[in-house]
C-alpha cells in the first residue's frame, strides 16, 4: 500500500500551482521546548493553505469529458479555494458548496478565484450532501477534500518536501487532522522512507474523529452536539475511509488539544514567524507542545530532538484575532482566572491585593454583592514555576472563598464581560450557553421558536469573527402563566430549535457574579 502511494506522490502534478514551502526554524519554540523545532509553512501557498495540492492533483487527473462538465466540491473554505484556483488554471467551471456560516474571508476568496459559491447548511455534512445532489442532477465531477487517493497523494507532497529539506529524518512530524487526507499522505511517504520517524496527529478536543476511530478499531461518527467549531478547518465528524486505512497502519499517536491551547499556538507562530495562522493552521504546534510536555522531553544541547510541525493554513477573519489574543495567555497557562469573595469592610480590598504579591494583574473586576461581601474577578499573569494551587491555598487561608475559573468556558467567554449586573427580584432564572450559526436570522429564529412562555432575563452575545456566535441567555417562566412551565418543558423547546446548548444554571462564576 505504501509503495503505491509513494509512486503517486512522486508523480503528483502539484507544482503547476503549488510552491515548495519553506521549512523554517522556530527559535522561540526550540528554546522553550529544548528541541529543534521547524515549521513547514503551508500558509505561504497561493491560497494560504496546503489544500490546493490535493485539489489540483485530483483535478489534473480527470478526463477531458469530466472536466467539460465542470467540478464541484463541498468545503469549509480552504479546500474550496484550492478547487477554485485549480479550476481557473485548468480552464474549467467550478461550483463550491459552503456552509451558510463559512468565514467571509474564505467565501470572498473563492469568488475572487472565479468559482461560483452556493451556501447551504451549517455543517460540512450538510454541504456535502447538497453537493452530491447537484452531482446527480448535473453530472459534475466531485472533488473530495480528503477521502480520495489522488487528493491524498497531492497532500503527501508535503511529506516528500520535508524529507528532502532535512539532512537527517526528523524524530517526529506533527500533522493537523480533520478528515485525514494530509496525515495519510505525509505518513505514507515518510514511513516508507524512514519508519523510525514518528507521525503524530493533532486534533481539536471536540473533533477528535481519528482518535475515536483508532480506539474503536473502525471509523465512527462523532455526534454533531459535541463537534468542535472553533478550528473550523478540521471540524469533521468522521475520518475518511481511505485516510483511515493509512492512518491505522502509519500514525504513531494522536494528541488532542483545547481551544485555549490552539490560541496559544497561534501566538507562538506569530512570535516565531511573524505570521498569523488560522486555528486549524496552528493545531500541529499546539499538539507538539502538549506532546513534549507530556513526555518530559529534555535533551542535551548536542542532540536535541528534531521536530517538525505543519502550519497548514492562514485563512482567518481579522476580527477573530480578538478572541484568540484574549485566550492565548490562558492556553499557555500564563494566566490564572479567579473568582474571590472578600469582606465588604474598610481595608479588605487592600489586604486582598497584598495577597496577590507582585504578580502582574491582567484583569480586575470588583462587584459589591451585599452589605457584608464583595466579589472580585481577577486575572493574574503567572511566571514559570508558579503553582496556581499554592496561591489559591494562600488566599483561602485568609478566609476567602475562591473558585478557579481558568478552565470555565462560561466565565471566560461571557461572565468576565458582564461583572456588575445581577438578576432583579426573586424570579427563578435558568442559564444556558448557546452556539448560534453566525448568519442573519439566527437570533430571530431562536426567539420565534422560544415563543412567549419564557422571559429572557439575561442575554450576552459576542462576535468573535468565527462561524458560530457564542451566546449566554437567562430564561425564566413568563409572568401571567397560571401554571409555570418546567425546565424540562423549556429543554423540549431548545431541542426543537436545534442550536447547540449547555445548561450553566449551576455554574460557579455565574453564581458568584451574576445571580
Amino acid at each position: 500500500m505504501l509503495e503505491k502511494y509513494v509512486k503517486k506522490i512522486l508523480a503528483s502534478r502539484v507544482y503547476d500551482v503549488a510552491v515548495e514551502s519553506p521549512l523554517t526554524v522556530a527559535p522561540g519554540l526550540s528554546a522553550r521546548l529544548s528541541c529543534s523545532v521547524k515549521l513547514k509553512r503551508e500558509d505561504l501557498q497561493q491560497v494560504h493553505s496546503f489544500k490546493l495540492r490535493g485539489a489540483y492533483n485530483k483535478m489534473a487527473g480527470l478526463s477531458p469529458e469530466q472536466l467539460a462538465k465542470g467540478v464541484i466540491a463541498a468545503s469549509a473554505g480552504n479546500h474550496a479555494q484550492g478547487v477554485a484556483l485549480a479550476a481557473r488554471e485548468l480552464g474549467v467551471k467550478a461550483l463550491i458548496v459552503m456552509g451558510r456560516n463559512a468565514p467571509s474571508i474564505k467565501v470572498s476568496a473563492v469568488k475572487n478565484l472565479g468559482a461560483k459559491v452556493v451556501l447551504h447548511g451549517d455543517t460540512f455534512d450538510e454541504a456535502a450532501a447538497h453537493a452530491q445532489t447537484l452531482v446527480e442532477e448535473h453530472g459534475y465531477a466531485f472533488v473530495h477534500p480528503y477521502d480520495d487517493v489522488d487528493t491524498i497523494a497531492g497532500q503527501g507532497t508535503v511529506g516528500m518536501e520535508i524529507m528532502q529539506q532535512t539532512s537527517e529524518p526528523p524524530d517526529a512530524i506533527f500533522v493537523p487532522v480533520g478528515g485525514g487526507g494530509l496525515i495519510a499522505g505525509i505518513a505514507a511517504f515518510v514511513k516508507y522512507l524512514n519508519p523510525q520517524t514518528k507521525i503524530i496527529g493533532v486534533e481539536a478536543e471536540g473533533s477528535a474523529c481519528l482518535s475515536a476511530a483508532l480506539k474503536a478499531g473502525r471509523r465512527v461518527r462523532l455526534p454533531y452536539e459535541t463537534l468542535d467549531l472553533f478550528a473550523d478547518g478540521v471540524s469533521v465528524a468522521q475520518v475518511g475511509k481511505e485516510p483511515f486505512k493509512v492512518a491505522r497502519r502509519c500514525v504513531d499517536q494522536v494528541v488532542t488539544v483545547t481551544t485555549d491551547e490552539i490560541c496559544a499556538a497561534v501566538k507562538d507562530v506569530f512570535d516565531d514567524a511573524r505570521a498569523i495562522a488560522e486555528p486549524a493552521g496552528a493545531l500541529a504546534i499546539a499538539g507538539m507542545k502538549k506532546w513534549v510536555g507530556a513526555n518530559k522531553v529534555v535533551n542535551a544541547e548536542a542532540a536535541p530532538l528534531e521536530l517538525v510541525a505543519i502550519v497548514s493554513g492562514a485563512n482567518v477573519n481579522f476580527d477573530r484575532l480578538r478572541h484568540v489574543a484574549e485566550r492565548a495567555e490562558v492556553g499557555e497557562q500564563r494566566e490564572l482566572l479567579l473568582g474571590v469573595a472578600i469582606k465588604e469592610q474598610p481595608g479588605s480590598f487592600q489586604k486582598f491585593c497584598k495577597l496577590l504579591g507582585k504578580r502582574a494583574v491582567t484583569e480586575f473586576n470588583y462587584r459589591y454583592a451585599s452589605d457584608s461581601e464583595a466579589h472580585v474577578y481577577v486575572g493574574l499573569k503567572m511566571s514559570p514555576g508558579d503553582e496556581p494551587h499554592e496561591l489559591i491555598e494562600t488566599i483561602q487561608s485568609k478566609g476567602h472563598e475562591v473558585i478557579n475559573m481558568t478552565m470555565d468556558e462560561t466565565a471566560k467567554a461571557h461572565v468576565r464581560h458582564m461583572v456588575g449586573g445581577r438578576a432583579f427580584g426573586s424570579k427563578g432564572e435558568w442559564l444556558y450557553r448557546f452556539e448560534f450559526p453566525e448568519r442573519p436570522g439566527a437570533l430571530g429564529r431562536f426567539l420565534a421558536e422560544l415563543g412567549s412562555r419564557w422571559d429572557i432575563t439575561l442575554f450576552h452575545y459576542r462576535n468573535h469573527g468565527a462561524a458560530w456566535g457564542r451566546v449566554l441567555v437567562g430564561l425564566a417562566p413568563a409572568g401571567g402563566e397560571s401554571r409555570a412551565p418546567s425546565q424540562a418543558q423549556l429543554r423540549q423547546y431548545l431541542e426543537r430549535i436545534g442550536y447547540r446548548y449547555w445548561d450553566e444554571t449551576d455554574n460557579a462564576a455565574y453564581t458568584m457574579f451574576l445571580r
